[in-house]
């Protein structure tokens, strides 16, 4: 959930924002006028074998049953997820679970993956990136992204809670800090070479950093820093470090999660309103309480309904609710969302991300019908596979995407400002060039952000435990799945040559998978 941006009440403590301030279309320059776009919330968790953070181990939920095929087995992992083999398809052969019986804990699903919530994690990183450059307040409507990140989460936290809790919660925090120390090293570094330091604060600004190694509670930044004028806009530390207010919100959720799962598997209906209560009471103005406790309590609120979903579909509990019940009470909870929303609509309009408890109900709504239809894909359907490297990618790269896209979009400002100078540069070309701006900055950010996933993605590997990797798009997986694939259909004789029409064989099959 977000607040609506506020002048900050002391120096430690920055003004809640959602998302960057660009350039309006008929701007000179980044560092001009500029308008505020909310943040998005945009996350995930662990998976079953070795738990990780953004739940980019997606997997098969109980009670969902699908026979086995050729095509099932040798799956790619993405980093952060099983230790198996992995394959670009991202899937594992072993089959779910079947459904537990009622009111006993589900039996651990054996290790496997799901396409169709690769396919989501993608998208909601896609819709995020989207929405902090256009800043377009119909995306927290259209799509969650939040709301389904965090369902994905407890649905994999869930799954990882069948080993004994402490050593998953070890695992969960191993998997999410060295990420985010890569990213904290630059952007502390950029701060304090900004002139940003303890100040009035003294001792107490030393303790509030060392939230930036374990994210107890939202790592501090100033709200401004820097003058007018300058490369950057003053408000750049808000904008680029605005993301870890997710690690906070994450840390808390796994770290209530062994308790949560408890409650829910003994007071399912109870657990998982309770967080809708709260959303109800604390972000609503009835009781109001300040500070970082607040923030925290509220994102909790806002998002704890969907992270407790995410236990009801790995349990397999929300699949024995009858589809045509699920659908209509998640239409009403929907319905109250907008009716609320038409009366509480903050500086942005209908952007939910402005009206927390909208936005509570309405990603609960929204992602229980998404839960309630999800498909067991082991790998992506035919029309889709043409983006499956792509998908693997952003999920093994999901923490890295999430945490440097913002700042890297205050970098595309930067480049498309230098496009002024340049000496073909006419009035038409300049006024095409206003009107597109924030049209460049998406076209732009992806090659910044294939930069920085080059640079630093390899340590989510490292977290993992597993093998760095430069580009795990899943490519080099796949050519070793073909070869053995033909070496262990006979491809090639005992001599060493091949038989009649083995080429054509080989080169089809490659074509189907490619």
């Amino acid at each position: 959930m977000t607040q609506p941006t506020t002048p900050p009440a002391s120096p430690g403590e920055p003004a809640r924002q959602e998302g960057p301030t660009w350039p309006e279309p008929g701007t000179a320059s980044a560092s001009s006028a500029v308008r505020t776009v909310r943040w998005p919330r945009s996350g995930g968790a662990g998976s079953d074998g070795v738990p990780d953070p953004f739940g980019v181990a997606s997997h098969v939920p109980l009670g969902v049953r699908e026979p086995a095929t050729a095509s099932d087995t040798a799956p790619a992992t993405p980093s952060g997820t099983d230790t198996a083999p992995a394959t670009p398809s991202g899937t594992d052969t072993a089959a779910p679970s079947p459904v537990p019986a009622p009111g006993g804990p589900a039996k651990p699903a054996g290790p496997g993956r799901d396409r169709y919530l690769d396919l989501l994690r993608a998208t909601a990183l896609v819709r995020v990136v989207f929405y902090h450059v256009f800043g377009w307040a119909w995306l927290s409507i259209v799509f969650p992204s939040m709301g389904v990140m965090f369902a994905l989460a407890g649905s994999l936290m869930a799954r990882s809670l069948a080993r004994p809790a402490l050593g998953v919660l070890r695992g969960r925090l191993r998997r999410l800090l060295p990420p985010m120390w890569a990213f904290s090293a630059v952007v502390v570094t950029m701060l304090i070479a900004g002139g940003w330091g303890p100040g009035k604060e003294g001792a107490g600004w030393f303790v509030r950093l060392a939230t930036y190694i374990v994210p107890v509670g939202a790592p501090p930044y100033p709200f401004t820093l820097g003058h007018e004028g300058g490369w950057l806009e003053t408000s750049w530390p808000d904008e680029a470090a605005g993301p870890l207010w997710y690690l906070r919100a994450y840390l808390w959720f796994v770290l209530a999660s062994p308790l949560l799962l408890k409650a829910f598997r003994k007071f399912p209906l109870p657990t998982l309103l309770a967080p809708v209560a709260l959303a109800a009471v604390i972000t609503t103005g009835l009781v109001d309480i300040p500070g970082e406790t607040g923030l925290a309590l509220a994102d909790f609120a806002t998002y704890g309904g969907c992270w407790v979903l995410g236990f009801a579909y790995h349990d397999g509990v929300l699949q024995k609710i009858p589809r045509y019940l699920a659908v209509s009470l998640s239409a009403i909870v929907m319905a109250f969302a907008l009716w609320w929303a038409s009366g509480h609509q903050g500086e942005d309009g209908w952007d939910f991300n402005d009206i927390p408890l909208a936005q509570c109900v309405w990603s609960l709504g929204f992602v229980a019908i998404l839960l309630q239809y999800a498909p067991s894909w082991k790998q992506l359907p035919r029309r889709l596979r043409r983006f499956d490297r792509i998908i693997t990618l952003f999920n093994n790269r999901a923490v890295t995407i999430y945490l440097w896209h913002n700042g890297l979009l205050l970098a595309t400002g930067l480049i498309i400002d230098r496009a002024w100078d340049l000496p073909f540069m006419n009035d038409r070309l300049s006024s095409l060039l206003d009107t597109t701006y924030t049209t460049w900055m998406f076209v732009l950010v992806w090659p910044l952000l294939s930069l920085v996933i080059l640079a630093v993605g390899w340590v989510e590997d490292v977290a993992a435990r597993r093998r760095p990797r430069l580009w795990p798009d899943g490519r080099k997986e796949r050519l070793q799945q073909n070869g053995g694939a033909e070496r262990a259909g006979g491809v090639e004789s005992a001599g060493g040559a091949k038989p009649a029409g083995a080429e054509r064989v080989v080169r089809k099959r490659r074509g189907r998978r490619t």
